[in-house]
Protein backbone atom coordinates (compact mmCIF):
# COMPACT_ATOMS: atom_id res chain seq x y z
CA UNK A 1 0.00 0.00 0.00
CA UNK A 2 1.25 3.93 -0.75
CA UNK A 3 1.88 6.23 1.81
CA UNK A 4 -1.29 7.89 1.50
CA UNK A 5 -3.12 5.04 2.86
CA UNK A 6 -1.01 4.30 5.66
CA UNK A 7 -1.33 7.41 6.79
CA UNK A 8 -5.23 6.99 6.99
CA UNK A 9 -4.73 4.22 9.94
CA UNK A 10 -3.26 6.97 11.88
CA UNK A 11 -6.64 6.58 13.48
CA UNK A 12 -6.85 3.06 14.05
CA UNK A 13 -10.60 2.56 14.17
CA UNK A 14 -12.36 5.56 12.80
CA UNK A 15 -12.31 3.93 9.27
CA UNK A 16 -13.57 0.58 10.14
CA UNK A 17 -16.25 -0.52 8.33
CA UNK A 18 -17.99 -4.56 8.76
CA UNK A 19 -17.85 -5.94 5.53
CA UNK A 20 -21.44 -5.94 3.88
CA UNK A 21 -23.37 -9.43 3.37
CA UNK A 22 -23.90 -10.58 -0.17
CA UNK A 23 -27.52 -9.42 -1.39
CA UNK A 24 -28.61 -12.80 -2.93
CA UNK A 25 -32.40 -11.48 -3.59
CA UNK A 26 -30.41 -9.93 -6.34
CA UNK A 27 -30.35 -11.72 -9.47
CA UNK A 28 -26.48 -10.98 -10.62
CA UNK A 29 -25.44 -11.94 -6.97
CA UNK A 30 -27.00 -15.50 -7.27
CA UNK A 31 -25.49 -16.22 -10.75
CA UNK A 32 -22.26 -15.01 -9.86
CA UNK A 33 -22.26 -17.31 -6.95
CA UNK A 34 -23.57 -19.76 -9.09
CA UNK A 35 -20.77 -19.63 -11.18
CA UNK A 36 -18.49 -19.58 -8.49
CA UNK A 37 -19.82 -22.94 -7.32
CA UNK A 38 -19.55 -24.49 -11.12
CA UNK A 39 -15.87 -22.92 -11.00
CA UNK A 40 -14.58 -24.52 -8.04
CA UNK A 41 -15.89 -27.91 -9.05
CA UNK A 42 -13.77 -28.30 -11.83
CA UNK A 43 -10.95 -28.09 -9.57
CA UNK A 44 -11.80 -31.05 -7.25
CA UNK A 45 -10.29 -33.20 -5.52
CA UNK A 46 -7.43 -30.25 -5.24
CA UNK A 47 -4.28 -30.91 -4.09
CA UNK A 48 -3.37 -29.37 -0.44
CA UNK A 49 0.60 -28.68 0.20
CA UNK A 50 2.20 -27.77 3.50
CA UNK A 51 4.10 -24.39 3.16
CA UNK A 52 6.94 -24.13 5.35
CA UNK A 53 9.32 -20.91 5.05
CA UNK A 54 7.39 -20.45 1.32
CA UNK A 55 8.35 -23.32 0.14
CA UNK A 56 5.18 -25.43 -0.64
CA UNK A 57 5.34 -29.47 0.32
CA UNK A 58 3.82 -33.12 -0.25
CA UNK A 59 3.33 -36.08 1.06
CA UNK A 60 2.71 -39.45 0.31
CA UNK A 61 -0.10 -39.60 2.88
CA UNK A 62 -2.90 -37.83 2.23
CA UNK A 63 -6.08 -36.85 3.67
CA UNK A 64 -9.42 -36.30 1.62
CA UNK A 65 -11.72 -33.39 2.60
CA UNK A 66 -15.54 -34.69 1.50
CA UNK A 67 -18.65 -32.67 0.62
CA UNK A 68 -20.95 -33.08 3.17
CA UNK A 69 -23.61 -33.13 0.77
CA UNK A 70 -22.37 -35.64 -1.37
CA UNK A 71 -19.96 -37.71 -0.15
CA UNK A 72 -18.95 -39.29 -3.25
CA UNK A 73 -17.43 -36.18 -4.24
CA UNK A 74 -13.58 -35.74 -3.03
CA UNK A 75 -12.72 -31.57 -2.35
CA UNK A 76 -9.40 -32.15 -1.71
CA UNK A 77 -6.55 -34.18 -1.22
CA UNK A 78 -4.25 -32.82 1.29
CA UNK A 79 -1.04 -33.25 2.78
CA UNK A 80 -0.39 -35.09 6.08
CA UNK A 81 2.09 -33.39 7.98
CA UNK A 82 4.45 -35.03 10.36
CA UNK A 83 6.16 -34.11 13.58
CA UNK A 84 9.05 -33.61 11.64
CA UNK A 85 7.11 -30.86 8.94
CA UNK A 86 5.93 -29.45 12.94
CA UNK A 87 9.71 -29.32 13.89
CA UNK A 88 10.77 -27.72 10.54
CA UNK A 89 7.95 -25.15 10.79
CA UNK A 90 8.44 -23.88 13.95
CA UNK A 91 12.37 -23.84 13.13
CA UNK A 92 11.16 -21.47 9.75
CA UNK A 93 9.20 -19.47 12.20
CA UNK A 94 11.83 -18.85 14.91
CA UNK A 95 14.09 -17.53 12.08
CA UNK A 96 11.86 -14.87 11.10
CA UNK A 97 10.68 -13.89 14.19
CA UNK A 98 13.36 -11.28 14.65
CA UNK A 99 12.72 -9.02 11.93
CA UNK A 100 9.00 -9.54 11.82
CA UNK A 101 9.10 -8.76 15.50
CA UNK A 102 11.17 -5.11 14.31
CA UNK A 103 8.39 -5.04 11.56
CA UNK A 104 6.89 -1.59 12.32
CA UNK A 105 3.07 -1.95 13.18
CA UNK A 106 2.44 -0.02 10.11
CA UNK A 107 3.74 -2.16 8.17
CA UNK A 108 2.02 -5.31 9.33
CA UNK A 109 -0.90 -3.37 9.37
CA UNK A 110 -0.46 -2.89 5.56
CA UNK A 111 0.20 -6.15 4.33
CA UNK A 112 -2.58 -7.32 6.73
CA UNK A 113 -5.00 -4.77 4.67
CA UNK A 114 -3.48 -5.98 1.42
CA UNK A 115 -4.70 -9.60 2.46
CA UNK A 116 -8.49 -8.39 3.54
CA UNK A 117 -8.50 -6.48 -0.56
CA UNK A 118 -7.58 -10.11 -1.79
CA UNK A 119 -9.97 -11.53 0.09
CA UNK A 120 -12.56 -9.60 -0.88
CA UNK A 121 -11.65 -9.76 -4.61
CA UNK A 122 -11.98 -14.03 -4.10
CA UNK A 123 -15.06 -13.68 -1.75
CA UNK A 124 -17.13 -15.46 -3.54
CA UNK A 125 -14.39 -18.29 -4.69
CA UNK A 126 -13.45 -18.87 -0.71
CA UNK A 127 -17.45 -18.80 -0.15
CA UNK A 128 -18.14 -21.57 -2.74
CA UNK A 129 -15.29 -23.97 -1.36
CA UNK A 130 -16.62 -23.62 2.48
CA UNK A 131 -19.89 -24.54 0.98
CA UNK A 132 -18.61 -27.83 -0.59
CA UNK A 133 -16.13 -28.18 2.06
CA UNK A 134 -17.85 -27.36 5.37
CA UNK A 135 -21.32 -27.79 4.06
CA UNK A 136 -22.48 -24.56 4.73
CA UNK A 137 -25.42 -23.19 3.13
CA UNK A 138 -24.82 -19.94 0.67
CA UNK A 139 -25.65 -17.28 3.65
CA UNK A 140 -23.65 -18.93 5.92
CA UNK A 141 -20.57 -19.53 3.39
CA UNK A 142 -20.66 -15.69 2.77
CA UNK A 143 -21.17 -14.66 6.13
CA UNK A 144 -17.83 -16.78 6.89
CA UNK A 145 -16.03 -15.28 4.53
CA UNK A 146 -17.20 -11.62 5.39
CA UNK A 147 -16.52 -12.23 9.18
CA UNK A 148 -12.55 -12.78 7.87
CA UNK A 149 -12.36 -9.58 6.11
CA UNK A 150 -13.82 -8.11 9.00
CA UNK A 151 -10.71 -9.58 11.18
CA UNK A 152 -8.92 -8.31 8.71
CA UNK A 153 -9.46 -5.01 8.61
CA UNK A 154 -9.91 -4.93 12.59
CA UNK A 155 -7.19 -6.38 13.92
CA UNK A 156 -4.65 -4.17 11.52
CA UNK A 157 -6.21 -1.49 13.04
CA UNK A 158 -5.96 -2.68 16.57
CA UNK A 159 -2.13 -3.25 15.62
CA UNK A 160 -1.38 0.47 15.07
CA UNK A 161 -3.50 1.31 18.73
CA UNK A 162 -1.34 -0.87 20.72
CA UNK A 163 1.56 -0.41 18.76
CA UNK A 164 2.68 3.29 19.92
CA UNK A 165 4.30 3.59 23.28
CA UNK A 166 2.21 5.16 26.31
CA UNK A 167 4.01 7.58 28.23
CA UNK A 168 2.83 6.98 32.02
CA UNK A 169 2.18 9.56 34.25
CA UNK A 170 5.39 11.49 35.71
CA UNK A 171 5.21 11.15 39.19
CA UNK A 172 9.18 11.94 39.65
CA UNK A 173 10.03 15.17 38.04
CA UNK A 174 12.48 14.12 35.01
CA UNK A 175 11.24 10.72 34.54
CA UNK A 176 9.70 9.24 31.29
CA UNK A 177 7.88 5.99 31.99
CA UNK A 178 7.05 4.59 28.95
CA UNK A 179 4.64 1.50 28.47
CA UNK A 180 4.94 -0.94 25.59
CA UNK A 181 3.42 -4.20 23.87
CA UNK A 182 5.80 -6.54 22.60
CA UNK A 183 5.11 -9.89 20.82
CA UNK A 184 5.95 -13.59 22.24
CA UNK A 185 7.29 -15.44 19.24
CA UNK A 186 5.72 -18.34 17.75
CA UNK A 187 2.14 -18.94 17.88
CA UNK A 188 0.69 -22.16 17.17
CA UNK A 189 -2.81 -21.61 15.45
CA UNK A 190 -5.10 -24.85 15.05
CA UNK A 191 -8.58 -24.14 13.38
CA UNK A 192 -11.63 -25.46 13.11
CA UNK A 193 -14.27 -26.73 10.49
CA UNK A 194 -17.34 -25.36 11.37
CA UNK A 195 -15.95 -21.45 10.65
CA UNK A 196 -13.03 -22.52 7.95
CA UNK A 197 -12.30 -19.32 7.13
CA UNK A 198 -13.19 -16.63 9.50
CA UNK A 199 -11.52 -18.60 12.51
CA UNK A 200 -8.59 -19.29 11.00
CA UNK A 201 -8.15 -15.88 9.68
CA UNK A 202 -9.08 -14.22 12.85
CA UNK A 203 -6.74 -16.18 15.06
CA UNK A 204 -3.84 -15.91 12.65
CA UNK A 205 -4.33 -12.05 12.00
CA UNK A 206 -4.48 -11.44 15.35
CA UNK A 207 -0.96 -13.38 15.83
CA UNK A 208 0.51 -11.61 12.89
CA UNK A 209 -0.35 -8.40 13.63
CA UNK A 210 1.38 -8.29 16.91
CA UNK A 211 4.50 -9.21 15.96
CA UNK A 212 4.26 -12.94 16.12
CA UNK A 213 4.74 -15.56 13.43
CA UNK A 214 2.71 -18.33 13.32
CA UNK A 215 2.20 -22.35 12.51
CA UNK A 216 -1.12 -22.47 11.22
CA UNK A 217 -3.00 -25.95 11.52
CA UNK A 218 -6.51 -26.83 9.99
CA UNK A 219 -8.53 -29.05 10.66
CA UNK A 220 -8.78 -32.01 9.11
CA UNK A 221 -11.92 -31.87 7.76
CA UNK A 222 -11.55 -28.32 5.75
CA UNK A 223 -7.79 -27.65 4.43
CA UNK A 224 -8.48 -26.48 1.22
CA UNK A 225 -10.03 -23.44 2.43
CA UNK A 226 -7.75 -22.98 4.69
CA UNK A 227 -4.76 -23.67 2.33
CA UNK A 228 -6.30 -20.81 0.04
CA UNK A 229 -6.20 -18.22 3.13
CA UNK A 230 -2.23 -19.12 3.87
CA UNK A 231 -1.61 -18.51 0.52
CA UNK A 232 -3.84 -14.88 0.75
CA UNK A 233 -1.35 -14.05 2.80
CA UNK A 234 1.73 -14.85 0.90
CA UNK A 235 0.50 -13.01 -1.89
CA UNK A 236 -0.05 -9.96 0.29
CA UNK A 237 3.67 -9.76 1.09
CA UNK A 238 4.27 -11.57 4.18
CA UNK A 239 7.46 -12.34 3.93
CA UNK A 240 8.68 -16.44 4.22
CA UNK A 241 8.64 -18.75 7.42
CA UNK A 242 6.54 -15.47 9.29
CA UNK A 243 3.33 -17.64 8.54
CA UNK A 244 3.83 -21.68 7.73
CA UNK A 245 0.95 -24.15 6.82
CA UNK A 246 0.23 -27.43 8.45
CA UNK A 247 -2.32 -30.03 7.34
CA UNK A 248 -2.59 -32.87 9.21
CA UNK A 249 -3.70 -34.99 12.06
CA UNK A 250 -4.44 -33.88 15.14
CA UNK A 251 -2.68 -36.66 17.27
CA UNK A 252 0.12 -36.33 15.13
CA UNK A 253 1.21 -32.71 14.14
CA UNK A 254 -1.73 -31.09 16.31
CA UNK A 255 0.10 -32.66 19.39
CA UNK A 256 3.56 -32.13 18.39
CA UNK A 257 2.94 -28.66 17.66
CA UNK A 258 1.13 -27.78 21.35
CA UNK A 259 3.97 -29.40 23.09
CA UNK A 260 7.28 -27.93 21.20
CA UNK A 261 9.29 -26.04 23.50
CA UNK A 262 9.70 -23.42 20.96
CA UNK A 263 6.28 -22.85 20.60
CA UNK A 264 5.35 -19.96 23.09
CA UNK A 265 1.35 -19.61 22.51
CA UNK A 266 -1.46 -21.73 21.45
CA UNK A 267 -4.58 -20.85 20.21
CA UNK A 268 -7.14 -23.46 19.71
CA UNK A 269 -10.78 -23.14 18.85
CA UNK A 270 -12.47 -26.85 18.81
CA UNK A 271 -14.05 -29.27 20.99
CA UNK A 272 -13.65 -28.97 25.19
CA UNK A 273 -12.18 -32.34 25.03
CA UNK A 274 -9.55 -31.23 22.74
CA UNK A 275 -9.24 -27.69 24.40
CA UNK A 276 -8.56 -29.21 27.82
CA UNK A 277 -6.25 -31.65 26.78
CA UNK A 278 -3.94 -28.58 24.96
CA UNK A 279 -4.16 -26.84 28.20
CA UNK A 280 -3.02 -30.12 30.42
CA UNK A 281 -0.09 -30.29 28.14
CA UNK A 282 0.73 -26.77 27.31
CA UNK A 283 0.78 -26.43 30.92
CA UNK A 284 4.03 -28.26 31.35
CA UNK A 285 7.56 -26.48 30.94
CA UNK A 286 10.02 -28.96 30.01
CA UNK A 287 13.61 -28.55 30.81
CA UNK A 288 14.91 -25.60 28.55
CA UNK A 289 11.66 -24.15 27.43
CA UNK A 290 12.24 -20.20 29.29
CA UNK A 291 8.80 -19.26 29.17
CA UNK A 292 5.31 -20.67 30.41
CA UNK A 293 3.19 -21.26 27.14
CA UNK A 294 0.15 -18.85 26.83
CA UNK A 295 -3.20 -20.68 25.46
CA UNK A 296 -6.45 -19.39 24.09
CA UNK A 297 -9.21 -21.79 24.01
CA UNK A 298 -12.68 -21.50 22.58
CA UNK A 299 -14.02 -24.71 23.64
CA UNK A 300 -18.52 -24.75 22.98
CA UNK A 301 -21.68 -24.20 24.59
CA UNK A 302 -24.68 -25.68 25.87
CA UNK A 303 -26.67 -22.40 24.96
CA UNK A 304 -30.09 -21.70 26.04
CA UNK A 305 -32.54 -19.04 25.06
CA UNK A 306 -35.33 -18.26 27.84
CA UNK A 307 -38.79 -17.19 26.81
CA UNK A 308 -40.61 -15.18 28.89
CA UNK A 309 -44.88 -14.74 29.42
CA UNK A 310 -44.61 -11.20 27.69
CA UNK A 311 -42.82 -12.37 24.47
CA UNK A 312 -43.71 -11.87 20.71
CA UNK A 313 -43.71 -15.18 19.57
CA UNK A 314 -44.00 -13.80 15.85
CA UNK A 315 -40.55 -12.90 16.06
CA UNK A 316 -39.49 -15.37 19.06
CA UNK A 317 -39.97 -18.64 17.18
CA UNK A 318 -38.15 -17.55 13.87
CA UNK A 319 -35.10 -16.50 16.17
CA UNK A 320 -34.93 -20.06 18.11
CA UNK A 321 -35.48 -21.73 15.14
CA UNK A 322 -32.09 -20.08 13.50
CA UNK A 323 -30.46 -19.96 16.48
CA UNK A 324 -31.44 -23.83 16.62
CA UNK A 325 -31.18 -25.20 13.50
CA UNK A 326 -29.20 -22.32 11.47
CA UNK A 327 -25.86 -24.39 9.66
CA UNK A 328 -27.49 -27.81 11.22
CA UNK A 329 -26.85 -26.69 15.16
CA UNK A 330 -23.31 -26.58 14.14
CA UNK A 331 -22.00 -23.21 15.41
CA UNK A 332 -20.90 -22.94 19.03
CA UNK A 333 -23.08 -20.74 19.92
CA UNK A 334 -26.10 -22.37 18.56
CA UNK A 335 -29.32 -22.70 20.83
CA UNK A 336 -29.68 -26.04 22.14
CA UNK A 337 -31.83 -25.68 25.54
CA UNK A 338 -35.07 -23.65 25.55
CA UNK A 339 -36.75 -22.58 28.20
CA UNK A 340 -40.50 -21.56 28.01
CA UNK A 341 -42.63 -19.84 30.74
CA UNK A 342 -45.65 -22.23 31.40
CA UNK A 343 -48.03 -19.39 30.42
CA UNK A 344 -46.70 -19.47 26.94
CA UNK A 345 -44.86 -22.80 26.70
CA UNK A 346 -48.45 -24.65 24.59
CA UNK A 347 -48.88 -21.83 22.44
CA UNK A 348 -44.64 -21.95 21.86
CA UNK A 349 -44.59 -25.74 21.60
CA UNK A 350 -47.15 -25.60 18.61
CA UNK A 351 -45.48 -22.48 16.76
CA UNK A 352 -41.77 -23.83 17.07
CA UNK A 353 -43.49 -27.62 15.39
CA UNK A 354 -44.87 -25.66 12.71
CA UNK A 355 -41.84 -23.58 11.75
CA UNK A 356 -39.50 -26.55 12.02
CA UNK A 357 -41.77 -28.85 9.58
CA UNK A 358 -41.49 -25.70 7.13
CA UNK A 359 -37.62 -26.11 7.12
CA UNK A 360 -36.14 -26.47 3.88
CA UNK A 361 -33.52 -29.57 3.90
CA UNK A 362 -31.23 -29.62 1.27
CA UNK A 363 -27.43 -29.58 0.03
CA UNK A 364 -25.79 -26.87 0.71
CA UNK A 365 -25.16 -25.91 -2.78
CA UNK A 366 -28.80 -25.28 -3.40
CA UNK A 367 -29.49 -21.39 -2.92
CA UNK A 368 -33.18 -22.02 -0.95
CA UNK A 369 -31.50 -25.05 1.65
CA UNK A 370 -31.87 -23.91 4.95
CA UNK A 371 -30.90 -26.94 6.77
CA UNK A 372 -27.96 -28.48 4.92
CA UNK A 373 -25.73 -31.70 6.13
CA UNK A 374 -23.47 -32.29 9.31
CA UNK A 375 -19.94 -32.45 8.69
CA UNK A 376 -19.05 -35.94 8.68
CA UNK A 377 -20.04 -39.22 8.92
CA UNK A 378 -18.71 -39.23 12.83
CA UNK A 379 -20.70 -36.34 13.79
CA UNK A 380 -23.61 -37.89 11.94
CA UNK A 381 -23.87 -41.06 14.04
CA UNK A 382 -22.89 -38.85 17.31
CA UNK A 383 -26.09 -36.61 16.60
CA UNK A 384 -28.44 -39.94 16.07
CA UNK A 385 -27.27 -41.44 18.76
CA UNK A 386 -28.38 -38.72 20.90
CA UNK A 387 -31.66 -38.18 18.77
CA UNK A 388 -32.30 -41.69 19.62
CA UNK A 389 -32.17 -41.26 23.15
CA UNK A 390 -34.45 -38.64 23.07
CA UNK A 391 -37.10 -40.61 21.54
CA UNK A 392 -37.01 -43.13 24.25
CA UNK A 393 -36.03 -40.89 27.56
CA UNK A 394 -37.93 -37.37 25.97
CA UNK A 395 -41.31 -36.50 24.00
CA UNK A 396 -40.81 -35.73 20.91
CA UNK A 397 -42.23 -32.70 19.76
CA UNK A 398 -40.78 -32.51 16.14
CA UNK A 399 -39.06 -35.53 14.38
CA UNK A 400 -38.09 -34.71 10.80
CA UNK A 401 -36.69 -37.07 7.71
CA UNK A 402 -34.22 -36.37 4.96
CA UNK A 403 -35.54 -38.45 3.03
CA UNK A 404 -33.53 -39.61 0.09
CA UNK A 405 -30.60 -37.52 1.08
CA UNK A 406 -29.33 -40.05 3.17
CA UNK A 407 -27.94 -42.15 0.53
CA UNK A 408 -25.77 -38.62 -0.82
CA UNK A 409 -24.50 -36.92 2.37
CA UNK A 410 -24.57 -36.21 5.76
CA UNK A 411 -27.94 -35.56 6.88
CA UNK A 412 -29.55 -35.23 9.59
CA UNK A 413 -33.06 -34.03 10.19
CA UNK A 414 -34.22 -31.14 12.99
CA UNK A 415 -35.63 -32.83 16.25
CA UNK A 416 -37.04 -30.80 18.93
CA UNK A 417 -37.85 -32.58 22.02
CA UNK A 418 -39.49 -31.62 25.54
CA UNK A 419 -37.94 -33.14 28.93
CA UNK A 420 -39.10 -32.30 32.59
CA UNK A 421 -34.85 -33.02 33.48
CA UNK A 422 -32.64 -30.66 33.86
CA UNK A 423 -29.91 -33.34 34.38
CA UNK A 424 -30.65 -34.81 31.08
CA UNK A 425 -28.19 -35.89 29.05
CA UNK A 426 -30.06 -33.60 26.00
CA UNK A 427 -29.88 -30.56 28.70
CA UNK A 428 -26.15 -31.24 29.71
CA UNK A 429 -24.05 -32.69 27.11
CA UNK A 430 -22.68 -30.56 23.89
CA UNK A 431 -24.25 -32.78 20.83
CA UNK A 432 -23.70 -29.85 17.79
CA UNK A 433 -25.94 -30.39 15.49
CA UNK A 434 -29.96 -29.85 15.04
CA UNK A 435 -31.22 -30.88 18.22
CA UNK A 436 -33.20 -28.83 20.50
CA UNK A 437 -34.33 -29.47 23.89
CA UNK A 438 -37.44 -27.76 25.38
CA UNK A 439 -38.29 -27.50 29.30
CA UNK A 440 -41.07 -25.75 31.05
CA UNK A 441 -40.05 -22.86 34.16
CA UNK A 442 -42.40 -21.56 36.32
CA UNK A 443 -41.13 -18.30 36.75
CA UNK A 444 -38.77 -15.98 35.49
CA UNK A 445 -36.50 -16.80 38.40
CA UNK A 446 -36.85 -20.67 37.91
CA UNK A 447 -35.88 -20.06 34.11
CA UNK A 448 -32.47 -18.46 35.20
CA UNK A 449 -31.46 -21.27 37.60
CA UNK A 450 -32.07 -23.38 34.68
CA UNK A 451 -30.06 -21.46 31.79
CA UNK A 452 -27.32 -21.24 34.20
CA UNK A 453 -27.56 -24.59 35.25
CA UNK A 454 -24.79 -26.34 33.14
CA UNK A 455 -20.56 -26.22 32.69
CA UNK A 456 -20.28 -23.78 30.31
CA UNK A 457 -21.26 -19.78 29.58
CA UNK A 458 -20.85 -18.88 26.08
CA UNK A 459 -24.29 -17.46 24.96
CA UNK A 460 -27.73 -17.15 25.80
CA UNK A 461 -30.84 -15.20 24.54
CA UNK A 462 -34.39 -14.22 26.26
CA UNK A 463 -37.36 -13.11 23.97
CA UNK A 464 -39.29 -10.27 26.36
CA UNK A 465 -41.36 -7.17 25.99
CA UNK A 466 -41.19 -7.14 30.35
CA UNK A 467 -38.19 -4.47 31.16
CA UNK A 468 -37.64 -5.86 34.36
CA UNK A 469 -36.63 -9.39 33.33
CA UNK A 470 -34.28 -8.18 30.30
CA UNK A 471 -32.88 -5.74 33.23
CA UNK A 472 -32.18 -8.85 35.52
CA UNK A 473 -30.99 -11.13 32.66
CA UNK A 474 -28.44 -8.90 32.04
CA UNK A 475 -27.56 -9.41 35.71
CA UNK A 476 -27.77 -12.40 36.35
CA UNK A 477 -28.00 -14.51 33.12
CA UNK A 478 -24.27 -15.67 33.31
CA UNK A 479 -22.98 -15.76 29.50
CA UNK A 480 -20.13 -14.06 27.46
CA UNK A 481 -22.76 -13.13 24.82
CA UNK A 482 -26.57 -12.38 26.17
CA UNK A 483 -28.57 -11.57 23.09
CA UNK A 484 -32.24 -10.10 23.85
CA UNK A 485 -34.81 -10.73 21.05
CA UNK A 486 -32.83 -11.85 18.85
CA UNK A 487 -31.08 -14.99 17.51
CA UNK A 488 -28.28 -16.05 19.54
CA UNK A 489 -25.61 -16.40 16.72
CA UNK A 490 -23.85 -14.79 14.40
CA UNK A 491 -21.47 -11.97 16.36
CA UNK A 492 -20.33 -9.37 14.57
CA UNK A 493 -16.55 -8.20 14.54
CA UNK A 494 -16.10 -4.79 16.54
CA UNK A 495 -20.49 -4.98 17.51
CA UNK A 496 -20.30 -8.04 19.46
CA UNK A 497 -16.72 -9.39 20.46
CA UNK A 498 -16.96 -12.85 21.07
CA UNK A 499 -16.40 -15.77 23.68
CA UNK A 500 -17.24 -17.16 27.22
CA UNK A 501 -15.92 -18.74 30.43
CA UNK A 502 -16.47 -21.73 32.70
CA UNK A 503 -15.64 -24.21 30.22
CA UNK A 504 -16.60 -22.29 27.25
CA UNK A 505 -13.10 -21.62 26.95
CA UNK A 506 -10.51 -19.15 28.32
CA UNK A 507 -9.52 -15.46 26.85
CA UNK A 508 -10.35 -12.14 25.61
CA UNK A 509 -13.05 -11.68 23.35
CA UNK A 510 -12.84 -12.12 20.10
CA UNK A 511 -13.18 -9.56 17.58
CA UNK A 512 -12.91 -6.64 20.39
CA UNK A 513 -10.38 -4.36 22.33
CA UNK A 514 -8.80 -6.87 24.10
CA UNK A 515 -8.03 -9.52 21.80
CA UNK A 516 -4.74 -8.79 20.08
CA UNK A 517 -3.22 -8.43 23.80
CA UNK A 518 -2.93 -11.83 24.24
CA UNK A 519 -0.60 -12.02 21.96
CA UNK A 520 1.97 -9.77 23.91
CA UNK A 521 3.24 -8.95 26.67
CA UNK A 522 3.46 -5.08 28.38
CA UNK A 523 7.12 -3.95 29.15
CA UNK A 524 7.61 -0.82 30.96
CA UNK A 525 10.68 1.53 29.82
CA UNK A 526 11.49 3.79 32.80
CA UNK A 527 14.20 6.76 32.03
CA UNK A 528 15.93 9.37 33.95
CA UNK A 529 15.49 12.68 31.77
CA UNK A 530 17.88 14.62 34.62
CA UNK A 531 21.49 13.15 32.56
CA UNK A 532 24.59 13.70 34.32
CA UNK A 533 27.20 14.92 32.13
CA UNK A 534 27.00 14.11 28.37
CA UNK A 535 28.49 11.77 26.24
CA UNK A 536 30.55 12.18 22.55
CA UNK A 537 28.47 13.83 20.03
CA UNK A 538 29.85 11.33 17.52
CA UNK A 539 28.16 8.22 18.20
CA UNK A 540 28.80 4.79 16.76
CA UNK A 541 27.42 2.29 14.80
CA UNK A 542 24.02 1.09 15.56
CA UNK A 543 23.29 -2.33 17.21
CA UNK A 544 22.48 -4.81 14.58
CA UNK A 545 22.33 -7.51 17.14
CA UNK A 546 18.93 -9.77 17.05
CA UNK A 547 17.34 -9.63 20.13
Amino acid sequence: MNQENTKTLESPLSDFRNEPQTDFSLEVERSNFSNALKSVATHFPQDVSIIIDGREEMTSERIESLDPSDFRQIVASSAAATSDHVDKAVKAARKAYPEWRRTSPGERANIILRAAELMRERKHELSAIAVREAGKPWREADADVEEAIDFLEFYAREALRLGAPRRLQPWLLGEHNDLVYTPLGVVGVIGPWNFPVAIPTGMTTAALAAGNTVILKPAEQTPLVAWLVARIFHEAGLPDGVLNFLPGRGEVCGERLVRHPDVNMIVFTGSREVGLRIIRSAAETPEGQHFVKRVVTEMGGKNAIIVDSSADLDSAVPDILYSAFGFSGQKCSACSRLIVLEDLYKECLDRLREGAAALKIGRASEPSTQVGPVIDGEARDKILGYIELGRKEARTIHGGDVGGLASEGFFVAPHIFESNRGDHPLMREEIFGPVLTVIKAGNFSEALDIANDTPYALTGGVQSRTPSNLRRARQEFEVGNLYLNRTITGAIVGRQPFGGYRLSGIGSKAGGPDYLKQFMVSRVVSENMMRHGMASLVEGPPDNRED
